[in-house]
């Protein structure tokens, strides 16, 4: 094999594996420079290819439509929702500093796209993963002591406007 081709194929691989590993330390440690390039490096490019299938019945995440705290700027921002019985919890990789999440609380509403659904959320909270292990399925729960992420989001079903929380 030439040298070049080795090189190119050291370029191919290497490349994302180094990324991964740089994302896998990133949330590992919560370093918050790494954490802010990481952040950025998903809004710029995965956040926009996930945008085109999140929400729709068997995408990998759903999709939450939120108003900017200060921009007043509409937003929609992929997220693993995992269904509960009175709404959903999220874990939160990066912590409860991400704008998304600072956006949800400041509002104290949102609306979340989820299976081809469209469900009014509101009354977020943050939560201790460890305390509300149940609630997420047993991928998550690996995914959570891998990456040691401490938190999620609780969101709850609105009600409608007779009063009842919006169906399944």
């Amino acid at each position: 094999m030439q040298r070049r081709t080795r090189v190119l194929i050291a370029v191919v691989v290497g490349a994302p594996v180094g990324f991964l590993a740089f994302v896998f330390v990133a949330i590992r440690t919560r370093s918050p420079r790494m954490l802010r390039l990481v952040r950025r490096f998903n809004r710029a490019f995965t956040n926009r290819v996930q945008r085109r299938f999140a929400g729709t019945p068997g995408a990998a995440a759903s999709l939450i439509r939120h108003e900017g705290r200060r921009s007043r700027r509409a937003y929609a921002t992929p997220i693993g929702a995992f269904e509960i019985e009175d709404g959903f919890v999220v874990t939160l990789p990066y912590g409860s500093t991400a704008d998304w999440v600072q956006n949800v609380m400041a509002a104290g509403s949102a609306v979340l796209v989820h299976e081809g659904r469209t469900v009014p959320v509101d009354r977020p909270e943050l939560i201790r993963v460890a305390e509300a292990r149940d609630w997420f399925p047993a991928s998550e729960q690996r995914i959570h002591r891998l990456f040691r992420i401490e938190h999620g989001l609780r969101l709850h079903r609105a009600p409608t406007r007779d009063g009842a929380p919006q169906g399944i």
